[in-house]
C-alpha cells in the first residue's frame, strides 16, 4: 500500500509540475518589427504600459536603416516567418504583392465593427493609403489591409528670420509660383542659399513634380498619363518640367541641390543656412533635435496655376499590417486598436513630434505640426491613385528634372526622353 500511495503522490507531482507552467503563462506575446528609430523609445514605453494593463507582452524590434529593414522583411516573407506585426516600405504594388502571397490580414471587418468605431477614428486620407477600392488595378479584393500609426504631409518650410533679412513678411510666405521666383532674385542678390531638399534621393523631386502636375492639369489628366492615354510630351507636362528650369534660373534653388541627401538638407536648414526647404512633417522632430530655437513656418508649394488646386503628398506616414499567418491575430488586432486610440496617439505625437493618425488627438500638438496637419485637406498620394507608373519611367522622369536643373537638357528634351521610355515599357507589357 505504501508503494501504491507513493506512486500516486509521484504521479500527482508529475501532473502538477508539467501543467502549472502552461496555465500560468497563458497570455501570448506579440512581435512587432519596425524601422522607426525616432519612435522606438516611445514604442517601448507603450509596450510596458500595455503589458501592465493586459498581461500581453509586446516586443518592438527595431531594424534600421529602412533599406535594411525592407531586406529583412522580404527575406522573412520568403521564409514565411514574418512577425505578428510589420510594415511595408515601398509602392502600392509591393503592398499588393504581400497581400497576394497571403502575408497580410484583411482587417476590414474589425475596422467596421460596432458601427465602424475603429475606422472612424482615423483621417480618411490616412486610411486610404491602406485600402484597395473596387476595380483596383492590382487585382486585390476591396478592403482595408493596414493600420495607420501616424500621418504625414510633405510641404515647404521657410525660415522666418531669413525672411526678415530679405525684407519679407515672416507671416506671409509666397502663395504663387511667381512670388516664389521673385524671392529667388532677392536670395541671389543677398548671397543666401534658397531651397534645400533631398533631391539626390530623386523621389522627393518626383513628389514636387507631381504636386505641380496636379496643379497645372488636374488629377484626371495625370492618371490618364500613367495609363498611357496622354503623352509626356503634352504641353502641360512640358510646363511641369519648365517650372524647375524657372526655379533654377531665378536663383531660388540652393547650390548642389541635385546631389543633396535629405539629412544634409535638414542640417543646412536647421542651421539657418537656407531660406526654404521641401520636406515632410517628420522634419519637425528632426529640426527640434538639431536646433530647438529655429523659427520657421510650413507652407504649401506656391501654385503655378489657378485652374486646379495645389496637391501635396500626404496620408499615412507609417502603417502596421497584421501577419495573416499569425497564431495571435485576435490579440494583435486588440493591441493595434489600443495603440491607435486617442490617448496613445496623443502620447506618440507629443513624444515624437509626428502627426497622429487618430483625428481626435490633434488638440495638444505644436502650431508648426498643426500647420502640417492642415495640409491634409490638399493631400494625395500615389498609393491611393489605383494605377502605378513604370519604375523606369519614374526614374527617367526624376533624373530628367535633375538634368534640367544643371542645364544638361531642356524641358522639351526631357519630355521626349520620358515618353520614349513610356512607349517602350507599354510595348513590353502588351507583348506579355
Amino acid at each position: 500500500m505504501r508503494r501504491r500511495g507513493l506512486g500516486i503522490i509521484l504521479f500527482l507531482l508529475f501532473v502538477i509540475s508539467g501543467c502549472c507552467p502552461v496555465s500560468v503563462d497563458s497570455k501570448p506575446s506579440i512581435s512587432v518589427w519596425h524601422w522607426m528609430t525616432d519612435r522606438d523609445p516611445a514604442f517601448q514605453e507603450l509596450a510596458k504600459k500595455y503589458e501592465a494593463l493586459t498581461g500581453v507582452k509586446v516586443n518592438f524590434e527595431l531594424y534600421a536603416p529602412s533599406d535594411a529593414y525592407s531586406q529583412k522583411i522580404r527575406a522573412a516573407a520568403q521564409g514565411t516567418n514574418l512577425p505578428d506585426v510589420f510594415g511595408i516600405l515601398g509602392e502600392k504594388r509591393d503592398f499588393a504583392s504581400f497581400i497576394k502571397a497571403g502575408h497580410i490580414l484583411d482587417i476590414t471587418s474589425y475596422m467596421e465593427a460596432n458601427n465602424s468605431n475603429w475606422k472612424n477614428n482615423f483621417f480618411p486620407k490616412a486610411l486610404a493609403v491602406n485600402e484597395f477600392g473596387p476595380g483596383n488595378s492590382y487585382g486585390i479584393k476591396p478592403g482595408i489591409f493596414g493600420v495607420p500609426i501616424d500621418i504625414m504631409t510633405i510641404q515647404m518650410v521657410y525660415n522666418k528670420k531669413l525672411f526678415e533679412q530679405l525684407g519679407l513678411n515672416p507671416n506671409r510666405p509666397p502663395k504663387t509660383l511667381q512670388e516664389f521666383l521673385d524671392i529667388g532674385v532677392k536670395i541671389r542678390a543677398a548671397g543666401m542659399q534658397g531651397l534645400v531638399s533631398g533631391w539626390g534621393e530623386v523621389w522627393m523631386i518626383d513628389c514636387l513634380a507631381n504636386n505641380y502636375a496636379f496643379n497645372i492639369m488636374g488629377k484626371d489628366k495625370v492618371l490618364a498619363t500613367i495609363r498611357g492615354e496622354v503623352a509626356y510630351t503634352d504641353p502641360d507636362w512640358v510646363k511641369v518640367f519648365s517650372i524647375f528650369k524657372r526655379m533654377q534660373d531665378s536663383g531660388v534653388l540652393a547650390k548642389g541641390l541635385v546631389t543633396m541627401i535629405n539629412k544634409s538638407a535638414e542640417q543646412i536648414f536647421a542651421n539657418e543656412k537656407a531660406v526654404f526647404a521641401f520636406n515632410g512633417s517628420w522634419c519637425v522632430n528632426v529640426y527640434k533635435g538639431m536646433n530647438p530655437s529655429l523659427e520657421y513656418g510650413a507652407m504649401l508649394p506656391p501654385a503655378a496655376s489657378s485652374q486646379y488646386p495645389m496637391a501635396i503628398w500626404g496620408g499615412a506616414g507609417s502603417s502596421f499590417m497584421v501577419n495573416a499567418r499569425s497564431k495571435n491575430k485576435e490579440e494583435v488586432v486588440k493591441f493595434l486598436i489600443w495603440l491607435t486610440d486617442q490617448d496613445q496617439q496623443a502620447y506618440l505625437a507629443q513624444a515624437t513630434n509626428n502627426l497622429p493618425a487618430n483625428k481626435n488627438s490633434l488638440t495638444k500638438i505644436p502650431e508648426i505640426l498643426a500647420q502640417f496637419a492642415r495640409g491634409m485637406d490638399y493631400a494625395t498620394h500615389p498609393n491611393v491613385w489605383g494605377v502605378s507608373e513604370f519604375s523606369l519611367v519614374i526614374e527617367a522622369f526624376d533624373r530628367g528634372i535633375q538634368s534640367i536643373i544643371i542645364g544638361e537638357k531642356s524641358p522639351e528634351q526631357v519630355a521626349s526622353d520620358v515618353q520614349k521610355i513610356k512607349e517602350r515599357e507599354m510595348a513590353k507589357k502588351r507583348a506579355k
